[in-house]
């Protein structure tokens, strides 16, 4: 049976969000305001701006309004390094709830984001899932700045590698 947008933006979706919550458990525990860039995020920041992507932009497609100015209940920044994994997964829990409540032909529903007309479908795909993908990848270099390993996401990392080799 052929899936329709939603589904498969569904899946893939909740795949990658596995593998940012193994990230997020993988952070360096004492580096939460490690800052190699003075005006960049911290680690800690910019971990938990990919639970701010999943809720902002998952609640603005649902309602049919994107809203950054209106702060979203139960989206407080966690202090600590080991509250980041388990805060992200209830934020995108009730993200992927929101969606999930949507009908598949609401994806080709417009509306404005950053000032252009938008449909939901693109919004989902490049602002919320490539857009939170994109900060994953920065988060998997500050941590490796900051001394700790990040798991393999597409692949094995070096150290996954060595240990399939036995090294």
């Amino acid at each position: 049976m052929p899936m329709n947008e939603l589904e498969i933006f569904l899946g893939t979706w909740e795949q990658e969000a596995k593998n940012t919550e193994r990230l997020l458990a993988a952070l360096p525990k004492t580096q939460y305001d490690f800052r190699p860039d003075p005006k960049g995020r911290s680690l800690g920041e910019l971990a938990w701006h990919l639970a701010e992507i999943d809720a902002y932009i998952a609640q603005g497609v649902a309602k049919g309004k994107i809203d950054f100015e209106t702060k979203l209940p139960g989206l407080e920044r966690p202090r600590a390094i080991p509250e980041l994994a388990p805060g992200y997964k209830r934020v995108h829990e009730a993200a992927v709830s929101a969606i999930k409540a949507l009908k598949p032909e609401s994806l080709d529903q417009k509306q404005t984001f950053m000032g252009r007309p938008m449909r939901n479908g693109d919004i989902l795909w490049n602002v919320l899932l490539f857009h939170a993908i994109h900060h994953r990848g920065q988060l998997v270099l500050l941590t490796r700045l900051a001394g700790g390993t990040p798991p393999g996401i597409y692949g094995p990392t070096r150290e996954e590698m060595a240990a399939m080799r036995g090294n």
